[in-house]
This record gives structure tokens, C-alpha cells and sequence, in this order.
């Protein structure tokens, strides 16, 4: 037990006493358990049967186990691994490119002795206000780049971002003193030099969230395969879920109708919330493995220092 006369010592401003310490730790748990916990459910849906599902709702242990709908959804092994492939190369190419361009851009605009960064700006400003439209849009990559069922036709629309720019403009010129690269300048390093040497080491925080968003951003990303793809060995993660998702639905319609003219199918043999969970937790383990990978570039990034007293 801690002594009385701790919980309400002097100490230094920006030390916890240990009953906020307490308090807060006890937040931060609950916090954190309202997280994990519809993880939980969701998995624990997803390994139960339909039945148990219609019978006793959703709960945190499964009333009746069941993998039938894993079953279902990796009965082709070869169909959804390509759906993976496709996803991870289309993730990882664009995350990289995203994270290249946007900092190339964003540094020159950060620096004061830049002439032309008011005009770079504000052409970068006014993409976000202002857009050609989705038919001129797919003229052009249909017509002209010939991006349909190619795919870079969901990697070259994902690899920049303006808003990203923005954010990393405002990280180096807050961040990165001034005085370092004019120091850097003295000792004789050039801009590349500074860039890749100096600069880019202590922005880790600001490469490590672009990353972060562009890599969720793209992996969620459906609506550009639904638009160029045609080919199904193209189709990414989402859109193959989306797709089967469709055929279950279509296929639980047909039962009802059966049913309704006389037919004998038992709707609670065909899973449908169990399915769904199940995509869920196909769909997000990436990603949820990413978030350590990240977060070690965050504490690296928030803990290093640029210039030593």
C-alpha cells in the first residue's frame, strides 16, 4: 500500500500523483476495453453457428461452434490468395509512392528561400477545392492512359495526396529548425544531401502517419476497382468480399421464395451474420498487424532530438 502522506506530496509540475496515475491508468483500461472487446464479439460471431445466432443474438463466447463460414469463404484458396496478392502489392506500391511524393513535395514548399512555393501552393490548394469530375476523369484513364483492368489504375490515383502535403509542409516547419540546415549548409551539404541525411531521419512522426493513413486508405479502397476492373483476377480483397457478399444475399432471397412456394430450406443452415463477422476478421488482420509496425516509427520519431544543448 502507498503511504497517505505520497498521494498529496509536493512534486515536480509535470509528474502525476499517484491517485491521478490510478485514475488515469483505470481510463486508459476501460478505453482499451471498449476496444478489443467488439473485436471479440466479432470473432466469437464469426466461429458461431447461424442457428445459435438467430436463437441467442450475439455474445462474447460462442454458444455453438461452427466454421462453416471460413469454410465458405476459403473453399477456392486460389481465389481469395489472389485477392490478397493484389491487395498487399496494390497497398504496398501505393504506400511507398504516396509517402515519396508527398514529402518531395512538401519539403521545397517548407523552405523560406523557395521563389516559386506561394504558386506550388496554392496549385496544390486549389486541387482540393476543385476537381475535373468522375466521367472526365474515366475518359482519361480509360481512353487515354488505357488503365482499365490495369493495375495501376488503383495505385496512381492513391500514390499522392494534398492533404498529406499540407500536413508534412507544416511537420518540417515546425519541427526541423531552420538553423540546422543553414548549418548543414555551412559544413557544405547540398539540398539533397540535407534532405535524405538530415531531414527525412527526424520526420519520422510525419513519414510514419502519411504512411499509416495512405496504406489504410488504400487497402479499404473500393470504388476505384469497382470502376476499372473488369477482369476477376484483378479484384482486390474488398471487392471480392462485396462480391460474395452479394451472392449470399441472393441466395438467402431465393431460399425465402423457395419457402414461400412450398419448398423445405432451412434459412438458419445458410450463414449470413457469421459471414459477414467473418469477413471482418479476414479483412482487418493486416492492418491490425501494421499498427505496432508503425507505432515503433512514432516513439523513434517523438524521442529523437535535432539539435543538442
Amino acid at each position: 500500500m502507498i503511504p497517505m502522506r505520497l498521494w498529496f506530496r509536493r512534486r515536480e509540475p509535470n509528474q502525476f500523483s499517484p491517485l491521478s496515475n490510478t485514475i488515469l491508468n483505470g481510463l486508459f483500461f476501460l478505453y482499451a476495453a471498449a476496444c478489443i472487446i467488439p473485436i471479440l464479439i466479432i470473432f466469437s460471431i464469426s466461429i458461431s453457428s447461424e442457428e445459435s445466432i438467430m436463437r441467442f443474438g450475439y455474445s462474447l463466447i460462442p454458444r455453438e461452434l461452427s466454421f462453416q463460414s471460413y469454410d465458405m469463404l476459403f473453399k477456392d484458396g486460389t481465389t481469395i490468395a489472389t485477392a490478397y496478392g493484389v491487395t498487399l502489392f496494390t497497398t504496398l506500391i501505393g504506400m511507398a509512392m504516396c509517402v515519396v511524393t508527398v514529402c518531395l513535395y512538401a519539403y521545397p514548399l517548407s523552405r523560406p528561400t523557395f521563389k516559386f512555393r506561394k504558386f506550388f501552393m496554392f496549385f496544390l490548394f486549389f486541387t482540393m477545392l476543385f476537381g475535373g469530375g468522375l466521367v472526365a476523369s474515366f475518359v482519361v484513364n480509360t481512353n487515354l492512359l488505357s488503365f482499365r483492368d490495369n493495375i495501376w489504375a488503383m495505385i496512381l490515383p492513391m500514390g499522392f495526396n494534398a492533404f498529406w502535403v499540407i500536413v508534412m509542409r507544416t511537420f518540417y516547419r515546425t519541427q526541423i529548425p531552420e538553423s540546422l540546415i543553414e548549418s548543414a549548409k555551412i559544413d557544405g551539404a547540398g539540398e539533397w544531401y540535407t534532405l535524405l541525411r538530415i531531414v527525412l531521419p527526424l520526420s519520422l512522426p510525419g513519414i510514419a502517419t502519411v504512411a499509416l493513413f495512405s496504406t489504410i486508405g488504400i487497402w479499404n479502397d473500393f470504388f476505384l476497382n469497382l470502376l476499372y476492373i473488369r477482369d476477376t483476377e484483378l479484384y482486390n480483397l474488398q471487392r471480392l468480399i462485396q462480391q460474395t457478399l452479394n451472392s449470399i444475399t441472393m441466395l438467402r432471397e431465393m431460399a425465402f421464395k423457395i419457402g414461400a412456394a412450398g419448398g423445405s430450406i432451412d434459412l438458419r443452415s445458410l450463414p449470413n451474420e457469421s459471414f459477414r463477422m467473418a469477413m471482418c476478421i479476414v479483412t482487418i488482420g493486416p492492418i491490425v498487424l501494421a499498427y505496432p509496425f508503425f507505432q515503433k516509427y512514432f516513439i523513434r520519431g517523438l524521442t529523437i532530438g535535432a539539435i543538442k544543448e
